[in-house]
């Protein structure tokens, strides 16, 4: 529940009150500074990229519905990232990454359905057939992938969250890791995202994992892994 003197606040910059929009986001700088520093070292100065958060902060202030219960906190973090990846994006300083990620999630979707359909992975030829890409693009993109480490995921039969995996620096940050986690949970297939919940928050074996899902333990790694996979590529 949202709290009353922020709620007031809110409402009070909704309508237009400068005064009440500076007020927020100087009790928001922590928050903006831990999106912020998930996007430095791309070339842009991190003052800059702060001045994008913040735009990304009160477009958050606005669209804000104080009555439906939500934390803010949680609204505005996908907002304000929103809004520095737009101008990274727009600005080519993340063309080349952002066409590769493209490509892997288009892989891994078609690495799943062929794994169900031929009960098997898939060689390479029958992903490029099926996903139009050369099997050299393929070979570039599951290599990528394979670098990326935001998220480390090793978890074994330990039943480790993937929350408490996430290291921060402060609050702030930890809690921005966790609305991108949970954010990046949300764009998974509905299979994938009950076996993460399974996995990691219930902290179940591979075996209970399978028997609830009505699948083997295989394939419960092999959907583990390729999760993970892509989680990896959704934060960062």
């Amino acid at each position: 529940m949202i709290a009353p003197g922020l709620a007031d606040l809110i409402q009070a910059a909704q309508a237009g009150d400068k005064e009440a929009c500076g007020q927020l986001v100087e009790n928001n700088a922590g928050l903006i500074w831990s999106v912020v520093r998930r996007y430095t070292h791309r070339g842009v100065d991190s003052e800059d990229l702060y001045q994008l958060g913040c735009l990304g902060f009160l477009k958050a202030v606005q669209g804000f519905d104080t009555s439906y219960g939500t934390q803010f906190s949680t609204y505005a973090v996908p907002k304000i990232a929103g809004e520095i990846r737009r101008f990274l994006r727009d600005d080519g300083m993340v063309k080349v990454g952002r066409g590769m990620k493209e490509q892997a999630l288009v892989i891994y979707r078609a690495r799943n359905q062929l794994t169900e359909q031929l009960g098997r992975e898939p060689v390479l030829s029958e992903l490029a057939e099926a996903t139009g890409l050369t099997p050299e693009d393929i070979a570039a993109a599951d290599l990528a992938a394979a670098s990326v480490a935001s998220l480390q995921a090793e978890s074994g039969e330990t039943g480790l969250q993937l929350e408490g995996i996430l290291g921060s620096e402060s609050p702030e940050e930890g809690m921005v890791e966790r609305v991108a986690l949970r954010t990046a949970i949300e764009h998974l297939p509905e299979r994938e995202r009950k076996l993460i919940f399974l996995r990691y928050y219930k902290g179940l074996t591979q075996d209970k994992t399978a028997k609830i899902l009505g699948i083997s333990q295989v394939q419960v790694s092999r959907l583990e892994k390729k999760s993970i996979q892509f989680l990896r590529w959704e934060l960062t």
